[in-house]
């Protein structure tokens, strides 16, 4: 069983742009998010798909079982989602020998730029970029199942 140990940042500023190595479009959408498990769907430059189911393990791990569909699946499923569909486009950021990710999100999450960096372990020491902000890594309305519920446009 894989864990996932993920922090996430607003990220302030454009520090980050020069820095980008790759990026990728993403479109993703829930299956399920009832209960203590999310089941998501993603596809991936239209190219590769992928299955995923997350549990929440601790304050900032998961339990993550990620699988790898074909494309047409992957596509055919995006119909059958639940609320919203999340648009973004993640550049992969390397910053003293860690990556980072920045996904810049599209469509009804416009506006909203999220860093995320994943750790080996919970008590990792983290040195945080200038472009990186307020941490957002306990804050269930920023992840991507709650985006897809209530999309940024529409917070208060």
């Amino acid at each position: 069983m894989a864990t996932e140990i993920e922090r996430k940042f607003l990220v302030v500023g454009n520090g980050w742009r020069d820095q980008v190595r790759s990026a990728s479009h993403i479109r993703q959408g829930y299956l399920s998010r009832e209960g203590r498990a999310s089941v998501r769907v993603r596809v991936v430059d239209e190219a590769r798909a992928c299955l995923t189911i997350k549990a929440a393990k601790s304050r900032i791990a998961r339990h993550e079982f990620e699988y790898e569909i074909p494309i047409a699946d992957g596509l055919a499923l995006l119909e059958f989602c639940a609320g919203h569909l999340i648009d973004k486009v993640r550049h992969r950021v390397e910053i003293g020998g860690r990556q980072w990710e920045v996904d810049v999100f599209e469509d009804e999450n416009a506006g909203l730029i999220i860093a995320e960096i994943e750790l080996k372990a919970e008590s990792d020491a983290l040195e945080l970029p200038s472009w990186v902000g307020r941490e957002i890594t306990e804050e269930g309305r920023y992840y991507n199942a709650a985006l897809a519920r209530v999309p940024f446009s529409r917070w208060p």
